[in-house]
């Protein structure tokens, strides 16, 4: 990415998030928030090994930057 514009966006959202979706249970798990983009990548295997641990099947892993989000956990197996 270049790196002017990275910057930008680093000015426009404050924090990174560390999203994880699985498909077993079907969630969307956040964590974070980290004020960088390293320290939320060098973070993320502890919350997968947390999760598979747990029983859960890891279908996508992102570090992305955005507001807090408004729910934590988001259940799809449900309908929610």
């Amino acid at each position: 990415m270049n790196y002017f514009f990275d910057k930008f966006l680093n000015l426009l959202t404050k924090d990174c998030w560390i999203e994880i979706s699985t498909y077993t249970p079907h969630c969307v798990y956040y964590f974070g928030p980290f004020t960088k983009k390293d320290d939320a990548t060098k973070s993320y295997t502890a919350y997968v090994a947390d999760l598979t641990q747990a029983g859960a099947a890891v279908l996508k892993l992102s570090v992305i930057k955005r507001p807090t989000p408004a729910q934590l956990t988001v259940d799809y197996s449900h309908g929610g």
